[in-house]
Formats: C-alpha cells, structure tokens, sequence
C-alpha cells in the first residue's frame, strides 16, 4: 500500500470500530472490547509505518476535491510532515493505552460498549484533525472532539457533578469555537483557499491581509480547546467523567488539538507581532495561576487538571517564541506523563475509595496495596516535575532555551518581550510544579492514619498499560536527538542556563515543600474517619461513581499547600474565582434577559394573543345572539337599519348645503 493509502486508514479504522461496536454492543457484548482495542491498536501500528516512511524531512500532500463550492473549494485532503507524523503516533498508542487500560477498570459497567464506541469516535476525529491537509475537514474533527467529550465527561450522568461538567465543557469550548470559525473564513478568503500548504505558501509570499485579525480570532478557539486563560476553567470540572477519559482528553485529544492546530499553521501567527505578545502573555498567565491553583486542590485529578493546563501553557509559551518544534516536543513527553498520571491515579482511586487527598493522607500503606501505581506515578510525577533525566526534563527545557533565545534577540520572529515573559512565568511555575507534585506524591502515599484498605492487586489490563506507558516517561527524552528530522531538524537540547536555573527552582520548591509537610506533620494530630470504601471486588468506575458522591473530610492540618499559599489559598482553590466571575459577567445576564423573554412572551405577546382571541369570540357572540330565526325581526331590524341610514344621509347633506 501507498504511505496515503496507509494514511487515510488511520483515522478511519477506530471510525469504523466506533461504528461497530454500537451497533453490536447490545446483541453481541462479547464483541464490544475487540471492537474497541484492536481498530484503535491497528490504527497506532499504521501510523508507525506511516511516520517511518515519511521519515521526517519531507512533506506528504494529496487532495481530492469533495464537491464545488464556489471561489473557496473544499477538498478532502492530506498534510504530513513530521510533526503530524509523530502526533498520530501519540495518539494512536495513547489511545490504545486507554482502551485497553478500560476494559479492566470499567469491566463490570453496563454503558461500556457506548463509551468504548465514542472513545473510538474520539479517538479517529483527532487523527482527522492531526492528518487533515484543509481546514473544513480539520473543522469537522475539532467539532466531532467536542460532541464526544460531552458524553464521555458526563458517563456518570447519575450525578449532578457529572451532568453540570459535561454541560460546562460542551459551552466553553462552543464559546471559543465560535471566533475560531470566523478565524478560519476570514484565512480562507485572504489565502484563496481552505488547503494547509496554499495558506502556508500564501503566508510565506506576504499575501496575508488581515494576520492580526485572523490570529486573535483563532486563538480565540485554541483558548477554549486547550483550555489557556481565560477559557480554561472547564478543564478541572471535566474530571466528574471517568478516569480513563481523563487520560485520553489531557494527554492525546482535545485540549493537544489546539497547540498542534497553532503549531501547523504557526507562521500566520507570527506573521502578527501583536499575536504572538498576547499568546505569550495568556500563556504566562496559564502557567503561573494553574500551578498555584493546583497546590490548594484537594482532589487528586484537579490536582492533575490544573497540571495539565499549566503545562499547556508551556507547550503556548514554545509558539509564543516561534519554536513549534519545543511546543510539539513538551506535547509528546507530556501526553506519555500525563497519561500515566490519570491512570495511576484511577488506580488510586479504586483502592482507596475516594479521589479526596485528606481522605488519602489518613491512610498508611496504600505504595504497598498498590506497588505498581506507586512505582509509576512516582515516575510520572517526577517527569512532570523536570527532574533529569526523566522525560519532561528534556521537553521542558527546550522550552526555556526558546524562550532565552527570543529574549536575547538571538532568533525567532516574536518580540523579545514575549521571550520574557515566557521565561520567568517558565521558571517560576517550574518551582510551583515541583512543589505541588511532591504534595501530591506524600498526601497519596505518605498517609499517617489507618492502613489502606486491601483491594488485591489490579487487574492485568489496568498494571500493564501502567508500565507501558512509564518507558517514554523515563526515556522518551533521552532518544530525542534521534528524532531531529521530524522536529524540523532542530537541536532540542537544554543549555547549561536553563538547566541550571530550571532544576534548581525545581529542586528547592520540592525541598521546601518537603520540609513544611513534615514540620506540620510533627505537629498535628492523625485524623481519624476514612470514607466509605466500596468492596473490594467492585469495579474501579464503580467505585469512581460512587467516590463522585461522597463528601470530602475536613481539611488535613499536615497539608503543605495552605501553608505556603497563605493567604492565596483560599482563592487559588477556587480557581481565583473565574467561574464566580463569569456567573457575574456572563450567566446571570443571559438568565436575566431569558428571563425577560419569558416574561414579555407570556405577559405581553400571549396577552395580545388571548385578547385577539377574546374579541372574535365576543363579536361571534352578538352574532349568534341576533340569529333569532324570525324572519319579523330581520325585517324589523332592515327597515329599522334603512330609517337611521336616510336620516344620515339627509343629515349629512344639510350640513354640506349650510357649508
């Protein structure tokens, strides 16, 4: 087969599979997890074939024109290059991670063979989006995404948090998605066409018009798909949805989309010097708030949600200096780290009851309960923390070296000013990262009350995709260098400044972190009380569910956060109180003028409706009244009729003759 041919099945055998598995899922369920794990798995091995033969350092476009469209045609077409290459084969393995990883932890759920279905769907609308060669069907990618990501987030619709998020997520990203598809028209009509490489060729010749505009107008949409300030506060409520989902929307689809659309089309965005200040700035404000927001949360995946938004901020600060192989770097060592966070965590959840830390940290003995969560989470966590030589060391340096270059004026067509800006919130939220990751890491497994309860180990499917996934985490950095060709042939390597610098920010916010949990652990008191825990033999999303509804314990007076927070805590908790602020600005508004609609439709609209209707059933009254049937009347009532019409008329004439 032709490395196109190949490239076109990619997306469409988790499509096909998606579409299987509903329609046999209730008929044949013995069919349901095939259809769910190996369309997805033959799709990752097609786009290994595909990126070995691309090879990095040249470009595949093909085309076919779908139908005509007038001055604007739209084609179903193909863009390969290396960073393409290389995202499908990220999404293709973590999305088989976590379809294999669910088929253990949602064994005994009755809505599997429907969430397997859209984990799939999900799964072939970002390789659309990551292998689409034009814009229109990249948009119907994008859209697709944010369709199943209502339904998955909301799996758990028996709760309230589970509905309100999935409903937050849907209308978020909508909000953003809105400019974006003005973005993409207004490209269109100064490039002449919908197709990447035309745009990009029309950018390179200067005959972009409008760069600013269409820049602003497509951040817009990346802001809410890959939830950069300030369209980012659906990301931590999207947790409600299970675990595995999590995993597949914060490490491979969805919230990567929008950094890998920007990363494709990045010389329109540094076309426009303006652009490119403001994504540097909405990227150093997503940095620095998630990470102070993740060291005041108290549930284990918000922790992880607000992780993930700051290290998107990371991946948006890389663009922000026009450095999208740094960007698509940090995107691949984060997706592997990220991923096996969630999961570890979904095995966390599984055997201790609750995603509640305070709950966590009254336990003892859960790194023994669950060894292989503990060995790999620790893994994750201190990849996610830069500390060489795991993976996020590397990705995320590369990061800081683009920023130090922009800022000293050495390269790059974005001010100096956004290289700045990028560093310091860089390295700043690199001291946050560290510090609320070892909280993390000792409230789960540190814990100074009562001995976990004994679930037994996890299942196979779950443990295994555990260590699968902890490789790249620990050496995925290590064998970048012999990527260079796909990563447009840059050397993606640390310099001793950023190295230095980073991991040593690093390095102090875990010590410091360290010594104020055991200054107050010395001090306080062990908690007593655990939440219910389900028993052992429930399935892992059953016990997610059930975890949803129950109340987290008072807060842990061991807990490092509040103590070096202070008084942000409070406030970064709540997520600096956005979302208040939206209900303010937004919310309350639109229910308002809801509202008056209703008001004006009922009392008004329906009031003029009723009396229209009133008055001809009134005037149909009289009518009926004077059909008495007698025909003296009818005479009576016309000559009567006949007198007052003369004695007008002749009234009428006097008046003109006297005139």
């Amino acid at each position: 087969m032709t490395t196109t041919t190949l490239a076109v099945l990619v997306p469409l055998l988790p499509l096909l599979g998606a579409v299987a598995g509903l329609a046999v899922g209730r008929a044949a369920p013995g069919f349901v997890r095939p259809l769910a794990v190996l369309p997805t798995l033959a799709a990752a091995a097609l786009a290994v074939v595909v990126a070995v033969r691309q090879g990095g350092n040249t470009v595949i476009d093909a085309a076919t024109e779908l139908t005509p469209t007038g001055s604007v045609p739209i084609s179903l077409g193909l863009h390969i290059d290396g960073f393409a290459a290389l995202v499908a084969v990220l999404v293709g393995v973590v999305a088989s991670c976590v379809q294999i990883y669910s088929t253990g932890y949602l064994r005994e759920d009755p809505r599997y063979p429907s969430y397997a279905a859209l984990v799939s769907l999900f799964t072939a609308a970002m390789l659309l989006v990551v292998y689409s060669g034009d814009l229109m069907v990249l948009l119907v990618g994008w859209e697709v995404m944010g369709i199943c990501s209502y339904f998955l987030v909301g799996h758990y619709w028996e709760t309230p948090e589970a509905r309100s998020a999935s409903l937050k997520a849907f209308l978020v990203t909508k909000l953003g998605d809105v400019p974006f598809l003005f973005g993409l028209f207004a490209l269109a009509t100064d490039a002449g066409t919908f197709r990447i490489d035309g745009i990009l060729s029309t950018v390179a010749s200067g005959g972009l018009d409008h760069p600013t505009v269409v820049a602003l107008l497509l951040l817009a949409g990346v802001a809410g798909k890959s939830a950069q300030f300030p369209l980012h506060t659906w990301l931590p409520d999207a947790m409600a949805g299970p675990t595995p989902v999590s995993a597949l929307i914060h490490a491979a689809t969805m919230v990567a989309a929008g950094i890998y659309f920007v990363a494709r089309l990045l010389p329109v965005f540094a076309a426009s010097a303006a652009a490119m200040t403001v994504l540097a700035v909405m990227a150093a404000i997503t940095m620095v708030g998630s990470a102070l927001a993740a060291l005041a949360q108290d549930d284990i995946k918000r922790v992880l949600a607000y992780s993930t938004i700051g290290q998107l901020g990371y991946m948006a600060g890389a663009l922000a200096v026009g450095d999208r192989g740094a960007a698509v770097f940090h995107l691949l060592s984060h997706a592997a780290f990220k991923a096996l966070l969630f999961l570890a965590a979904g095995a966390v959840i599984h055997a201790a009851g609750t995603n509640s830390l305070t709950a966590m940290s009254r336990m003892s003995g859960l790194a023994k309960r669950i060894p292989d969560a503990y060995w790999t989470m620790t893994v994750a966590l201190l990849a996610l923390a830069a500390i060489p030589p795991f993976a996020g060391f590397f990705s995320k340096e590369a990061v800081l070296v683009a920023a130090e270059h922009t800022a000293l004026g050495d390269r790059s067509p974005a001010p100096a000013g956004a290289g700045w800006t990028v560093l310091v919130a860089g390295l700043l939220t690199a001291l946050l990262t560290a510090a609320y990751a070892l909280r993390l890491w000792l409230r789960t497994f540190r814990g100074r009350g009562a001995e976990a309860p004994d679930h037994g180990r996890q299942p196979i499917a779950m443990t295994a995709v555990l260590w699968v996934l902890a490789v790249p985490s620990l050496g995925f950095g290590l064998s970048a260098a012999l990527l260079d060709d796909w990563f447009d042939g840059e050397a993606l390597t640390p310099t001793l400044t950023t190295a230095v610098l980073g991991t040593g920010l690093a390095v102090a916010g875990g010590a410091v972190t360290y010594a104020v949990w055991r200054t107050l652990a010395a001090r306080a008191v062990p908690l007593a009380g655990i939440p219910h825990v389900p028993h052992p033999d429930a399935d892992a999303g059953l016990v997610e569910a059930e975890a949803l509804r129950l109340p987290h314990p008072a807060e842990d007076p061991a807990d490092p956060g509040r103590a070096l927070l202070g008084p942000l805590h409070g406030p970064a908790a709540d997520g600096f109180h956005l979302d208040a602020l939206y209900r303010k600005a937004f919310v309350r508004p639109v229910l308002a003028a809801a509202s008056l609609v209703r008001f004006l439709d009922r009392e008004v609209v329906d009031t003029y409706v009723r009396g229209a209707a009133g008055t001809a059933k009134g005037l149909g009254w009289l009518v009926r009244r004077a059909q008495t049937g007698n025909v003296q009347t009818y005479l009576s009532a016309l000559l009567a009729g006949s007198v007052v019409l003369a004695i007008a008329a002749v009234a009428v004439a006097n008046a003109f003759a006297g005139a």
